[in-house]
């Protein structure tokens, strides 16, 4: 254990796993998995496929579309190698009495039922399997490199070796791991890599529409070696050489055999391709569907995984299962970790350090301290810049003045943030990298402090926004102030600093109630931006991304762009639709900017835009990924200082190089 009392918890630990052990047999690893129980969706699910994809990288699968049916038995159609596990092994394994010391269980990132098993769908649901964005979720399906968000670097998975750019960085080569295979025994070939991104493009995919303009096209040079194009513009230069490294380390290598299955399935129909649910798809990565209902998600171990061979791991991933219970809300899932039934949790747990200081569990954050993990994302609040009155600035501003931060970070966030005084607010994470790349003192002045009513109520006035019937409520031409603020249901952290938005509207005369639907129905509003957002999305929450390849660059554009208005599943970002051309010129010429100086600058004009606009306002500083463990069962997860080489990232070992996470477990009780 990394904190004080680890010896003690470590003792509190072993008679926990016998307790568990004993109770494995026959019963229910955790009483929220009942079939029975009602799934409420939250953010970790999707964000990408998480994980649908951002249209750069692929998006993140947690949001996607509303649940189809889903089947419940074990799917074996997925073909297995047959020299797996033994059939009747596996039909004798009951999902919901799985051996629990062959068991990893996680909570927090999958959100209502699996939609489908569909790599070219950014309607998955499917938050355990597919996550095509900066660290792509590579549990089923991988991706030519692994980016680490602790090193900046990226790693060969199924590539053999490091890519290169030619010398006038206009294309990029790289070679196949000879090792790497798909389940059912072929190799995975350079022509898999080409096929995969043609297919993008002819079905004009999340991932194809947002890389078609980056990328001119991908070809296989022989069997082992792929060659990337870039687009190029007028001078000859790669249009954007940030996305095109990127895409080798975001998006999937998906096998053409099957594809070209899919394509006669579905007639060649673009919408039928992303909507095929794709049980019978080929994968290539470790574990594969065993189960899924709407009260949890099961992956299974393929023994015959490529990944042991010398070349790569030497060695399969230690537990067998990967199995997420779909619980209704935080508490539930916390009540959860605190039993030992989860191991690994991607969900906001309040005031976590209560769990081993007060409560003396064997549980642990990456940092032993406050913020506990590492801020790299921004959860935002957007703007519905349509809805009346929110197209003024003084009216944006002074919501954004008049909210109280410190009570978000301190009740909300408990404490697992930064604060805007440690973190004067910009386009930028908390990372010294980051806060290193624009000029604070320049924007000082467009700072606000928060909490400033009387500063809030003068901005108003100033601009004739008052209250002229004496109801208590400002009008804007005529009409009273009044507006919903949402986000989605069961997101604890997320619904407290929503109700503190809403408590600064009323403090400064503008009605602002909340609501808060389930997830299914948010993300399929929230991503639509093909047509102005429906009444009742007047402030609504989303994420930012974290840290990445494309950072801070890529976070900026998905706030700011206005490239994303338009699209019919958006899962990139600027939802409240902005658009401001010097932004845009800005977001397009960075990219291709070496020059230090000249970033800074452009990076420092940019928050100057940002901070003087405010089409939406960060709320708090997040962690890529909530990563709290539970070490009742495993042990050797990772946290700051633990030796590993490259670091293990706290990303809940599934995203990026944080897959190898799964190589280091250990059981407490052998």
């Amino acid at each position: 254990m990394k904190h004080k009392n680890r010896l003690f918890s470590v003792l509190l630990g072993l008679l926990l796993v016998l307790a568990l052990s004993l109770g494995a047999c026959g019963t229910t690893p955790t009483e929220e998995e009942p079939v029975d129980v009602a799934p409420v969706q939250e953010e970790e699910a999707a964000p990408a496929e998480e994980e649908a994809a951002p249209a750069e990288e692929a998006a993140p699968a947690e949001e996607e579309a509303a649940p189809a049916e889903e089947e419940a038995a074990p799917a074996e159609e997925e073909a297995a190698p047959a020299e797996e596990a033994p059939a009747e092994e596996e039909a004798v394994a009951d999902p919901n009495a799985l051996p629990r010391n062959e068991t990893l269980y996680f909570n927090g990132q999958q959100w209502g039922s699996v939609v489908g098993w569909n790599p070219y769908s950014n309607s998955n649901n499917n938050a355990m399997a597919i996550a095509q964005q900066d660290n792509a979720r590579v549990t089923m399906f991988e991706t030519p490199y692994l980016y680490n968000m602790l090193d900046g670097q990226v790693y060969p998975l199924l590539a053999d070796g490091p890519f290169e750019w030619n010398d006038a960085r206009t294309e990029i080569t790289f070679s196949l791991n000879p090792a790497a295979h798909w389940n059912d025994g072929t190799p995975v070939t350079a022509e898999d890599v080409a096929y995969t991104w043609a297919t993008h493009v002819k079905y004009n995919t999340p991932t194809g529409a947002g890389n078609i303009d980056y990328i001119e096209n991908i070809v296989a040079v022989d069997d082992q070696t792929v060659l990337v194009q870039a687009k190029l513009n007028e001078e000859g230069a790669a249009v954007n050489p940030l996305i095109v490294e990127a895409y080798l380390s975001s998006n999937y290598v998906i096998q053409k055999a099957w594809t070209e299955t899919l394509e006669a399935r579905v007639g060649g129909d673009a919408t039928a391709l992303m909507a095929d649910p794709a049980e019978d798809v080929a994968f290539s990565g470790p574990y594969y569907k065993y189960f899924a209902d709407d009260s949890k998600v099961v992956m299974i171990r393929d023994d015959n995984y490529w990944g042991q061979d010398a070349s790569m791991w030497g060695q399969l991933p230690v537990p067998k299962y990967l199995a997420h219970t779909i619980f209704k809300d935080n508490a539930a899932g916390t009540t959860a970790l605190q039993a030992g039934e989860v191991d690994v949790s991607q969900q906001f747990n309040s005031n976590v350090q209560s769990l081993w200081l007060d409560d003396g569990l064997p549980i642990s954050t990456y940092l032993p301290d406050a913020p506990y993990g590492i801020g790299a994302s921004l959860p935002t609040a957007f703007y519905n810049l349509e809805s009346h009155g929110l197209d003024q600035l003084a009216v944006r501003k002074a919501i954004a003045m008049a909210v109280d931060y410190p009570t978000i970070i301190a009740n909300a966030m408990t404490n697992q943030s930064a604060t805007f005084d440690q973190v004067p607010r910009s386009l930028m994470n908390p990372t010294p990298g980051e806060q290193a790349l624009y000029d604070q003192a320049a924007v000082a002045d467009l700072q606000w402090v928060g909490n400033d009513i009387e500063g809030a109520k003068a901005l108003l006035d100033e601009a004739g926004i008052v209250d002229t019937d004496g109801d208590g409520w400002r009008e804007f031409e005529g009409e009273k102030l009044s507006y919903v603020a949402t986000c989605p249901n069961g997101w604890s952290d997320w619904q407290a600093a929503i109700e503190v938005v809403a408590a600064a509207g009323a403090e400064i005369g503008i009605e602002i109630t909340t609501n808060y639907p389930e997830w299914a129905v948010y993300q399929t509003v929230v991503t639509k931006s093909d047509a102005p957002l429906p009444e009742g999305y007047d402030i609504f929450m989303m994420w930012s991304d974290g840290a990445g390849p494309t950072q801070p660059w890529g976070r900026i554009r998905k706030l700011l762009s206005s490239e994303f208005i338009g699209m019919a599943s958006n899962w990139n970002g600027n939802w409240g639709q902005y658009s401001n051309p010097e932004a845009d010129a800005l977001i397009q010429a960075i990219p291709g900017e070496t020059d230090p100086a000249a970033l800074e600058e452009m990076y420092t004009e940019l928050v100057n835009i940002y901070l003087s606009d405010i089409p939406s306002f960060t709320l708090m500083y997040r962690p890529q990924s909530f990563h709290t463990v539970n070490e009742s069962v495993w042990t050797n997860f990772p946290y700051e200082g633990d030796g590993t080489n490259p670091p293990v990232p706290p990303l809940d070992l599934t995203d990026g190089w944080s897959i190898a996470g799964l190589y280091n477990l250990e059981l407490v009780n052998p």
